[in-house]
C-alpha cells in the first residue's frame, strides 16, 4: 500500500510555508477538506425530501438547521476520510493538490476540525431538530469515515457499492427532520441514491483507473474489464428507476413526477447501454465515461427537482 512519508526537512519546509499562508487562503483550505461540491449534491436531495414528507413547504427554519446540520455531518465525514487517505492522495494526480497533500493544514489540525464539525452536527440537529436527525446523522458519519474509508475502500471492489449507503442518508434525515421517524418512502429514496452511486463513480474511476491502480484502491475499472463495468452500471440503473416508480405508489406521486421518472429513467438508462456499446467495441474509455458521469449528476438533480415540485402541482 503506497505511503508517503516527508522528511523532515520536507516537514520544516511545509510548516514555514504553512505558517506565512494568508488567512484567506487557510480558510480555503479548511473548506476544502470538506469537499463542498459533494456536500451540494448530498443537499440537492435533502430540501426535495423535506419538502414530500411535509405535503408541501416545511417552515425555513427547520430547513435551514437540518442544512447546517448535515452539510457540518457531511463535512466532517469528508475530513476523515482526507486525513486517512492523505498518504494515496499525494499519489493519486488528482488529489494532489488536497490540503493535506499541499501541507496547507496539518493532519492533527484536519483531525480536530473533522472531530469539531461532527460533534457540532449531531448537538445541532438534536437541539434544532430531533433526536432521530441528530442519530442518523452520527450514523452517516461514522459509515463513511470508518466504514467505507478504513475498512471497504481499500480493501474490497464492493467499496463504493456498500460505502456509498452513507451518501444516501441525507433523505433519511430530511424525512425524520420533518416527520421525526421513518416510513417506507424515505428508504425508497434511500434505493434510488444507493443504486445511483455505482453508475455515478466507476466512470469516474474509468477516466482515472491509472491514478487508483497506483494507489492500490481496488475499484471495480481497476480489476475488472469495462465491459464488465458497464453491465453492472445498466444493472444498477434499472434497480434506481425502479426505485422512482415505486415511489409512485408509495407516496401518491402526481403526474408531473411520474413523467419525469420515467423519462429521465429512458434517457439516464441510454447513456449506460451506449457505455456499454462503446466499451464492448473497443472504443476509449475516455470517450464515453465522462459522459455518463456527468448525466449521472443531471438525472440525479432532475429527478429530486421533480420530487420538490410535485406536491405543488394538481393530479
Amino acid at each position: 500500500m503506497p505511503h508517503v512519508r516527508p522528511s523532515v526537512a520536507e516537514s520544516t519546509t511545509t510548516g514555514a510555508v504553512r505558517d506565512r499562508l494568508p488567512l484567506r487562503t487557510k480558510l480555503r483550505a479548511y473548506l476544502a477538506l470538506t469537499k463542498p461540491r459533494i456536500i451540494e449534491l448530498l443537499l440537492i436531495t435533502t430540501v426535495p425530501t423535506m419538502i414530500l414528507a411535509a405535503g408541501g413547504f416545511p417552515s425555513w427554519w427547520l430547513i435551514i438547521a437540518t442544512l447546517v446540520g448535515g452539510a457540518a455531518a457531511a463535512g466532517s465525514a469528508n475530513t476523515f476520510n482526507m486525513y486517512y487517505d492523505r498518504d494515496i492522495d499525494a499519489v493519486m494526480a488528482r488529489t494532489r493538490k488536497r490540503p493535506l497533500v499541499t501541507g496547507e493544514v496539518t493532519p492533527r489540525a484536519a483531525l480536530v476540525f473533522g472531530l469539531l464539525l461532527g460533534t457540532f452536527s449531531v448537538v445541532w440537529l438534536w437541539l434544532t431538530v430531533n433526536w432521530v436527525a441528530a442519530a442518523l446523522a452520527a450514523a452517516a458519519n461514522i459509515m463513511y469515515s470508518y466504514g467505507y474509508t478504513v475498512l471497504l475502500k481499500r480493501h474490497t471492489r464492493q467499496n463504493i457499492v456498500w460505502g456509498g449507503a452513507a451518501g444516501c442518508m441525507p433523505v433519511l434525515i430530511g424525512w425524520a427532520a420533518v416527520t421525526g421517524s421513518l416510513d417506507v418512502a424515505p428508504f425508497l429514496l434511500f434505493g434510488i441514491i444507493f443504486f445511483w452511486t455505482p453508475p455515478h463513480y466507476w466512470p469516474l474511476s474509468m477516466k482515472f483507473k491509472k491514478d487508483y491502480a497506483a494507489a492500490g484502491v481496488p475499484m471495480l475499472p481497476v480489476v475488472a474489464a469495462d465491459t464488465k463495468v458497464a453491465r453492472q452500471m445498466i444493472g444498477y440503473a434499472a434497480a434506481m428507476v425502479a426505485c422512482t416508480l415505486l415511489l409512485i405508489p408509495v407516496a401518491q406521486m402526481g403526474w408531473f413526477y411520474s413523467v419525469v421518472a420515467v423519462a429521465a429513467g429512458a434517457w439516464f438508462g441510454t447513456a449506460c447501454i451506449q457505455l456499454y456499446r462503446r466499451t464492448a467495441a473497443g472504443t476509449p474509455r475516455k470517450l464515453g465515461a465522462m459522459k455518463v458521469f456527468h448525466a449521472s449528476i443531471m438525472y440525479l438533480t432532475i429527478v429530486f427537482v421533480a420530487i420538490s415540485i410535485d406536491p405543488f402541482l394538481p393530479w
